[in-house]
């Protein structure tokens, strides 16, 4: 009987998963393509990422809900390496950009072995925010000549968001018209509360409606036309060009420039910015997880780092644990990781079955989703939100956003992180405190007892977490006594209470927080011992 009860609840499960597969590889398709093209790759190279994060990840990552793929979030570094290790030629470039990729994972398997997968946990949220609105805020001011068929002049992210109502101006009408369709489309759904407009990602209503338009104004072959007075040329150079097969896309690192400042410098952002994407992703997926399973970091890690290898090997993007995806796939009922196999599945199989099929989408279409998504990561929403938190959040986002706009992600991220050790100085956070937490830990009966002194900021986390290790149902309360730090910060506070909402069975309680003072009245802002 209970054989047949679980034969029953695992057809159920994979039914659940092929089904979310089915949805989240629609969704996917598109943006895989976008990505791909967005960071200097063959657009291809997008989906052969997502293939190998499904059917290979599947099996070695430990998070069950997340999908492996390639993010928005790296396209500033993957097209800065195509760049700048191409020197003008952007095949170059994206050969020695394989080999930077395969350096990269086999640092983020690295990073696994030696269980620092929670490099990400410690980031602090202010500056990772401002990491990602300046991301979003360079994929539109590249993506926007892009969607109305102008190559602009430009090449600096702040130069190109100077040159974009020139570009409006000489902007090529039909492409025009396709990318503002896809514009309203992709801001407009969202607001329609209909069913079918809940049923249908936006990415594949756009296509519904570019696609066949693209066909009417004839992109599939090169012509000239005129309109108002003005002559423009349309051909297949705006549609998304495949190679005729699929093991036609695959493509081999070229290892030449492997030890050159540049690659060096790449390798470690590709290795520090994926690993804090894919480490925040997963935590955001697991606290959206109807089960509340909590996931081993350094196992997922360890699968991406082994899926960006293979990638890499064979002409693929970099991956992470990719949250936008990932709710998708929980929004769609979800059970277990074959949802991420079966997205996989669907993507290798459409790609090598009818491939022609990709010729037809037109690169505005493309384009406006990645502006979607470069809004919302520099949605000004978020401004108000860091302002909400404290002036010194708003202060570190702000500046890792105008130092990665004037230089560069790492750069950006660096500025941010020495602007927070600067601020926790000015508030009397000792220098050995900085960088060693001393922790007393006792546990009494139900209680697990545990005082910090110095400071409670962002490098006290990972000893905290030490600390604490795994709670079991004995311990009823986490009793954190905070009454001899001089300062307690917003990435402690909030990584703790995120912590504590996946302990099942145990309360956290703060002691000695009425000695500090806000500097908001933020529930999680930052505080100091009052003078």
């Amino acid at each position: 009987m209970s054989q047949k009860l679980w034969s029953a609840q695992t057809r159920s499960t994979l039914k659940d998963d092929f089904k979310s597969g089915f949805l989240v590889f629609l969704i996917a398709l598109p943006l895989c393509l976008g990505i791909a093209m967005a960071s200097g790759f063959p657009p291809v190279a997008g989906v052969l990422t997502a293939i190998v994060g499904g059917v290979v990840v599947t099996f070695l990552g430990s998070s069950r809900l997340t999908i492996k793929g390639p993010a928005a979030g790296l396209i500033v570094v993957a097209l800065g390496c195509v760049q700048e290790l191409g020197g003008g030629d952007l095949h170059t470039g994206y050969k020695r950009a394989l080999a930077v990729g395969v350096a990269a994972a086999a640092l983020q398997i690295l990073f696994a072995l030696m269980r620092m997968a929670s490099i990400g946990v410690v980031m602090s949220p202010s500056v990772v925010h401002g990491m990602l609105a300046a991301i979003g805020v360079i994929i539109v001011s590249k993506q926007a000549h892009t969607l109305v068929g102008v190559a602009p002049h430009a090449k600096g992210p702040l130069a190109l968001l100077a040159e974009i109502p020139q570009s409006i101006v000489r902007a090529n009408p039909e492409i025009l018209i396709l990318g503002f369709l896809s514009l309203i489309i992709l801001f407009g759904l969202p607001y329609i509360r209909t069913k079918w407009a809940k049923a249908i990602p936006a990415p594949i209503l756009v296509l519904a409606v570019t696609v066949p338009l693209g066909l009417v104004f004839g992109l599939d072959h090169p012509h000239d036309y005129w309109l108002l007075h003005g002559h423009f040329h349309v051909g297949p150079e705006y549609l998304v060009q495949l190679p005729g097969a699929l093991i036609n896309a695959i493509a081999f690192p070229d290892f030449s420039m492997l030890f050159s400042s540049a690659s060096l410098k790449y390798i470690a952002m590709f290795s520090l910015v994926g690993t804090i994407e894919s480490t925040l992703s997963v935590i955001a997926v697991d606290a959206l997880d109807p089960a509340k399973d909590r996931s081993n970091l350094n196992k997922d890690l360890l699968g991406v780092g082994v899926g960006n290898l293979i990638s890499a090997m064979i002409g693929g993007l970099p991956m992470i644990s990719e949250i936008v995806r990932s709710k998708a796939n929980i929004d769609a009922g979800a059970k277990s990781s074959f949802s991420n196999f079966f997205h996989g599945v669907f993507l290798l199989l459409f790609v090598a079955l009818v491939p022609q099929l990709l010729h037809e989408i037109p690169l505005s279409a493309l384009a406006a989703m990645l502006i979607y998504t470069g809004f919302r990561l520099a949605s000004p929403s978020q401004l108000v939100h860091i302002k909400q938190i404290g002036m010194d959040q708003l202060a570190l986002f702000v500046t890792t956003l105008l130092v990665t706009l004037a230089t560069d992600l790492l750069v950006g991220v660096a500025s941010g992180i020495a602007l927070k050790l600067i601020l926790h100085y000015l508030r009397g956070v000792p220098l050995s405190s900085v960088f060693r937490t001393r922790i007393e830990s006792k546990q009494e009966g139900s209680d697990l007892e545990i005082k910090m002194y110095g400071a409670a900021i962002f490098t006290s986390l990972l000893p905290l977490t030490r600390a604490i290790g795994e709670l079991g149902p004995a311990t009823k309360r986490v009793l954190l006594d905070l009454s001899e730090v001089a300062v307690v910060d917003h990435t402690f506070l909030s990584r703790l209470h995120g912590m504590a909402a996946e302990w099942p069975h145990t309360e956290l309680v703060l002691v000695g927080m009425d000695k500090l003072q806000a500097t908001s009245s933020h529930a999680l802002a930052t505080r100091r011992k009052q003078k």
